[in-house]
């Protein structure tokens, strides 16, 4: 009998403008179009993929506050990725600094509301 591996997975976000939120993953967030139908789209940057439904009439991530935030994403070379995102005009809900518990790290806010924390492990 095999054992079954969970090989990656996929991040299901609802938006309310599909064509605006593919642009700002692909203007701001660096990441590319992999395939898009009607009112979906999936996006992805190196190991990261998001699926993008459009929900025009459904609450807002903005509204949900501290329930907006979906992912925490580690990255090599953060001051470099955190310089990215500030030369492309991503909103910060936090600045980049380092934490107690060994992680440097800041948090973005999408155009949607969706919160996002990057951070890179720091070696001790």
């Amino acid at each position: 009998m095999s054992i079954a591996q969970i090989i990656g997975s996929r991040h299901v976000l609802a938006v309310q403008n599909l064509h605006a939120s593919i642009n700002y993953y692909i203007d701001q967030l660096g990441f590319s179009l992999v395939w898009q139908i009607e009112g979906w789209a999936l996006v992805q940057r190196d190991s990261i993929s998001i699926m993008l439904g459009e929900c025009q009439d459904d609450i807002s991530a903005h509204e949900t506050n501290n329930h907006s935030y979906f992912a925490y994403i580690e990255v090599t070379d953060i001051d470099s990725l955190h310089q990215e995102f500030t030369h492309n005009n991503v909103e910060f809900v936090s600045q980049l600094a380092t934490k107690d518990w060994g992680q440097r790290e800041f948090a973005i806010k999408t155009i949607d509301g969706h919160r996002i924390m990057f951070g890179q492990e720091l070696l001790f």
